[in-house]
């Protein structure tokens, strides 16, 4: 079942001259609780993707549609950021809560432990950000974006900031959280490791304007936190695979800051 659809979109930002295209001609879908990778070059509209299937921005031109119908702010989806975007004068439980103004207070305030529970921070709902890891803000960030519950969760790069070993146990962490509240996932990154770590497919992006170059389906099964599949041959095949295209991509584009380096 399509959850999510792009319909040949096309975008640009800036005004006449200066007009700068994003995207062009992208035409995507995704399956319901299905776990989609974006990965591409810096610059070549990820982001621009996360909030056109949010319904912040509409396309110049084309389709986005969700269940077939036009995406709408904070209706349909919710979004991880790679900088948290936490408020640092309101407690763990009150940031989570803070995403839930349509309920009322005791049932915000229920629901908001019950996402803290999930994602490990119980003893930590009374806390400030300040007073958290990067881990644990992290882990606070995706809890508020869950507690809404949503039908879609965009990721932007949500754990680029963290350090090598909280990255991998937050990967694992979310797996866990989407086997337990399942939802379609949309998850932008720069790493190969994490988009075949994570995603069910892998969307491979050109330099801007941005477009849909290659689509790859991941055959690991699930759960990938019970192994370690980065020891297959066959991962080791496939992250060659899409280094070599992305380190060609970025060589060969003229807009690339390593253009003509080899």
């Amino acid at each position: 079942m399509t959850h999510v659809r792009l319909e040949q979109v096309s975008l640009a930002f800036g005004q006449g001259t200066d007009r700068m295209p994003a995207l062009e001609r992208v035409s995507l879908s995704l399956r319901r609780n299905e776990v989609v990778v974006v990965l591409g070059p810096s610059g070549c509209g990820k982001t621009t993707l996360l909030r056109l299937v949010a319904g912040l921005l509409p396309p110049d031109e084309g389709r986005v549609s969700v269940d077939d119908r036009p995406p709408r702010p904070g209706a349909d989806a919710a979004m991880v950021f790679q900088s948290f975007r936490l408020i640092p004068w309101k407690s763990a439980r009150e940031n989570v809560a803070f995403a839930l103004p349509h309920l009322p207070r005791a049932e915000a305030r229920a629901r908001a432990d019950a996402y803290l529970d999930l994602v490990g921070l119980s003893r930590f709902a009374k806390s400030w950000p300040a007073q958290l890891s990067g881990g644990m803000r992290q882990r606070l960030a995706l809890a508020r974006a869950l507690a809404a519950e949503p039908g879609i969760l965009l990721m932007d790069e949500p754990f680029a900031s963290l350090d090598a070993q909280s990255r991998e146990l937050m990967q694992i962490e979310l797996m866990r959280l989407m086997e337990r509240r399942p939802a379609t996932v949309l998850f932008v990154t720069h790493s190969v490791d994490e988009a075949l770590i994570m995603a069910d497919r892998i969307l491979l992006m050109s330099p801007r304007p941005g477009r849909v170059v290659e689509e790859l389906e991941v055959p690991f099964p699930r759960p990938r936190w019970e192994g370690d599949i980065r020891a297959l041959p066959l991962y080791a095949e496939l992250r060659r695979h899409l280094w070599d295209r992305l380190r060609d991509m970025v060589l060969n584009d003229p807009g690339s800051d390593f253009h003509g380096r080899r």
